[in-house]
Order: structure tokens, then sequence, then C-alpha cells
């Protein structure tokens, strides 16, 4: 056993997105105080922010059918697309400023503009399309997109999904060129390297096992080195970001906020083509329904993505089951999170949730070619030579007591758990996860420094400009920012009419004086 001891400001467990997200904006604010990361794989970004076990979708709500749903009245409420749509504008604001400060140096690194599309086939879908692109065609987040039912239109579009397709079914789709796809195992990469510059002290392969609090408020971590030594660390607030493995950690937390709290874990693979010919004959993101009794996060696409410099073709997830929450974890990790306190939530879980169980059984016994059989309901003249399987991430929804949906509720989507006192927050879910991680972090900022708030605003206000207002509510600012975002993250042709961040600072400053005035 190792007698080290150290003390530190602020400990993030686990390099991912999420951690080196909060690292680079608290060392942007306070770089006077002491950040400690605690990573057990080897280097950053390998479990959920991987970019092969992410989507890198950059979720703004653009093409996920599943954020804009049919209300029993046939209107569509758009409410949630607008939100997760403001949500990553603000991760491309914070990523505009690290690439104007010179803290990236080439954003095509990790992002690329790529159109994002929805796919849906029979009557009553194509109807629910044509309703969903007119309730959000007016709105200026989401200008530009484009929806047609012209078959010749579609081969345009999506020459390799429509080529060979026999099928008299009525077939939609809508497209907006301002998507992206973003390489969230890229972005973890290059924000890590930053912060290891920034004095950031990055402990790989050191395993978390231990969480307590002290006498004094602090917490105190038990943490079993590289060489298999124990140490211990403290420090006044904690982050976990540990993916699938925020869960056990929070429980040893004990905070009460950690009670009535369980997981359950969904794993998923792609069919990825690296068939050159196949792949060149599609650049888009394609997304379609998820079938009855699919967990949103399987909803079916068909998407390019750009990783380690090669363009490739993704499809997929199929969705499976395994008790583990991490790729690299343990067997043993679902049952170890089933406590006293939340063995009823779990137990009510599982009562309500059989169809999806069942449903994830059958995509598990799906062989190669059954998978393949699916794949061509996107790629009518699919090959299986040209497809391999992929492993993708584990991810572990949420199961909470809700108002909403009473005992054992599953969540989808990404929580932040944090103590009454600001000490300690955890984040966990899944999609959108990576591509609102700016937003997630401004949040636990917010419920855990508000002591600082009011001297940190000015700063958090320079790095991401419409921090505090709506951009739905605020179109001539969505124009400025989306313009100077896309011209600094180079997702535009054209040079942007804001040359740099002075300028847009300016053009802000003279908006908030026009919005007073009137």
């Amino acid at each position: 056993m190792s007698n080290k001891q150290t003390n530190t400001d602020v400990i993030l467990i686990g390099a991912g997105i999420m951690s080196a997200t909060l690292g680079t904006l608290l060392k942007e604010l306070v770089p006077d105080w002491k950040i400690t990361v605690f990573e057990k794989l080897d280097k950053a970004g390998e479990e959920s922010s991987n970019e092969w076990n992410n989507a890198g979708t950059g979720h703004a709500a653009l093409c996920e059918l599943n954020y804009t749903v049919e209300k029993p009245d046939g209107s569509i409420d758009i409410s949630k697309a607008i939100r997760i749509n403001e949500q990553f504008q603000l991760s491309r604001q914070f990523w505009s400023y690290l690439v104007n400060k010179n803290l990236i140096d080439n954003p095509h690194d990790f992002i690329m503009p790529l159109p994002h599309m929805s796919l849906v086939q029979g009557e009553e879908n194509v109807e629910f399309l044509k309703k969903r692109f007119q309730a959000l065609s007016h709105i200026p987040l989401f200008e530009g997109m484009e929806f047609s039912e012209d078959p010749e239109k579609l081969m345009e579009w999506i020459p390799l999904i429509m080529e060979g397709r026999t099928s008299q079914e009525a077939i939609a789709a809508t497209k907006i060129d301002s998507g992206t796809d973003v390489n969230f195992g890229a972005l973890t990469r290059i924000l890590f390297d930053h912060l290891k510059n920034q004095n950031v002290d990055i402990k790989y392969n050191h395993q978390v096992n231990d969480i307590k609090r002290t006498s004094d408020g602090s917490w105190e971590l038990k943490v079993r080195n590289a060489n298999g030594e124990v140490e211990r660390h403290t420090a006044k607030f904690i982050f976990v970001g540990g993916g699938g493995g925020s869960l056990p950690l929070l429980q040893k937390t004990g905070i009460p906020e950690s009670k009535h709290i369980g997981g359950f874990p969904v794993s998923g693979l792609f069919l990825v083509c690296n068939n050159p010919e196949v792949v060149n004959q599609h650049h888009a993101k394609v997304y379609g329904k998820a079938k009855v009794g699919a967990p949103p996060m399987s909803v079916p696409h068909l998407d390019t993505r750009f990783i380690e410099n090669k363009k490739s073709l993704l499809f997929g997830p199929f969705a499976g089951f395994s008790p583990k929450f991490l790729k690299t974890g343990s067997n043993m990790d679902l049952l170890s999170t089933v406590k006293p306190n939340n063995v009823f939530t779990m137990l009510a879980a599982g009562a309500k949730n059989i169809p999806l169980t069942k449903y994830l059984i059958q995509q598990l016994m799906l062989s190669k070619e059954q998978r393949i059989e699916e794949l061509r309901e996107f790629i009518p003249n699919a090959k299986s030579e040209d497809w391999d399987i992929v492993v993708a991430g584990q991810r572990v929804q949420v199961i909470k007591d809700t108002e909403a949906g009473g005992k054992g509720t599953l969540q989808f989507g990404t929580e932040v758990v944090s103590a009454a006192d600001g000490s300690v927050a955890a984040l966990l879910g899944a999609s959108p996860g990576a591509s609102t991680a700016v937003h997630v972090m401004l949040e636990v900022i917010k419920k855990c420094f508000p002591q600082h708030l009011k001297a940190w605003e000015p700063k958090i206000k320079e790095m991401i400009p419409s921090y505090g207002k709506s951009l739905v509510e605020n179109p001539e600012l969505f124009h400025e920012i989306n313009s100077f975002t896309a011209w600094m993250l180079g997702l535009s042709d054209g040079r942007s009419s804001i040359d740099n961040e002075r300028d847009l600072q300016k053009e802000l400053r003279d908006l908030e004086k026009e919005t007073v005035s009137v």
C-alpha cells in the first residue's frame, strides 16, 4: 500500500468528453485551481466518448425524429428539438472560442460539415414527417431544411439508399446542410492534451475504488494506481464523469441524491463499410424511425463518418444486452448497483419494460445475415461482404422514480445528480450526452459553484456569447453567432461577416442595446 496522499481543488473521475469539457471550462475561469484527473484506462476518450463507441452525430435535433413527438391532437411538439439544438449551439460557441484562442489547432481534426436527413416510409410516416418539417422549418435554428417525397429528388440526395428500391410504398425525407459529424474521441484527446499543458495532473491507469466524506467536508478518494498500490486523494469538489461507471461511484458517496436511482445497461453493434466504392456514394447522416418497442437510442441510421482521416459508412445501432456498465467493465456491474434503497425501483422498471427486454434479447440473437437484411431496408443493394460488425459502446440508462412515470421509470437522456452543497456531481445517462457537454457542464458549474457565478459570468460570456439568452427568441443573435461559429469551425465555405471574436462581442453589445431600447 502506498502512503501517497494529495490534496487538490478539483478531482475529475473519467477522462471522457464531460471531464475534458469541465476541466477546460474551469481552467479558463480559474487558471490557478489545482485539478487532478483519474482514468482507469491508459489514455483519454476510450469508453463512451470514443469515436467507435459514439455516433458522432452532433445532436442538434436536425434529423432525430424521437425529439419531435406527435401529440394526441396530431400536432408536433418541437420543444425538445429546440432545446437540444440550442444546447448544441453552446458547444459550437465554446469550440469556436478554443479555436480562436489557438487552443485547438485545426477544427477539422474533430468536426466536419455533413447534411443531416430524416427518412420515412409509409403514408402515415410521410404525413408525420411533413408536419414535422412544417413545424420546424420556420424556426431560425432549423432554417434551410428541405422536404421531398419526389423519388428523383431523393435519388439526387441519397443515391445509395434509392438505387434498386422496388417498393411502391410512399417515401419522404428532410435534408438540412448545416449538420455535422463530430469525432468526440479526437476532441476529448485534444482537450486533454491542452489540459496537460495547463499543468492539470492526469493520472491514467488509476482506478477509483471508494469515495468518502471527511470531517472537514472534503471528499477522500481511495485510488489504485498502475502498480496496484492504493493512494488517497482529497478534494473540495469531485465530478464523476465515468460513463457507465458513474453510478457505482455515485452510490459510494452516500449522498441522499444518490438513493432510489438505478441503471439499465444497453449494448450496441454497428455495421461498418470500408469499401470506397460504396462509401463514396453516400454523404449524409440519415435517421429513420425506431421500431415499436425499441429504445430511442436504437433509431436506425446510416452515417457518413470521418474517423482517423478516413471516410467510412456506419449503419445501426443494433441493440443488445450485457450486464457490464462499461465495455471494459465487469459482468457483476449491474448486480453490484442493486441496493436496499433502489431494489424496488429496479424491480418496477423490470416489470414495466418486459417488451424492451424481449426486444433486446431478439436483437442479441441476430446473425450477421439478419442484420444485413435490416440494412437492406436502407440500402436495397447492400452486399454482406462489404460490411463488418463493430461493437459499439455500453450505455447505462437511468432508472428512477418520477412524478410523470411513477416508480421505476426508465429515463432516455442525460442527467446530472449533484449534492445539495454542490461538493460532488455525477453525470448519468446517454444521448444526446457528448453533443450537449458544454450545456451540461455549465449546469454543473451553476449548481456546484453558485458563489463564483457572478465573478465568472463575464468570462463565460466571452467563451459562450449567447450564455443566458434564448437563441430561438433572438433570431438576429442566432444568425450572428451561427455565422461566426460556422466560419471558426470550418463548416462554411465563405468567410464570416464577423472576422474575429472582438467584432462578435461588439455585435452582441449592439444587439443588447437595441433590445433594451425596444
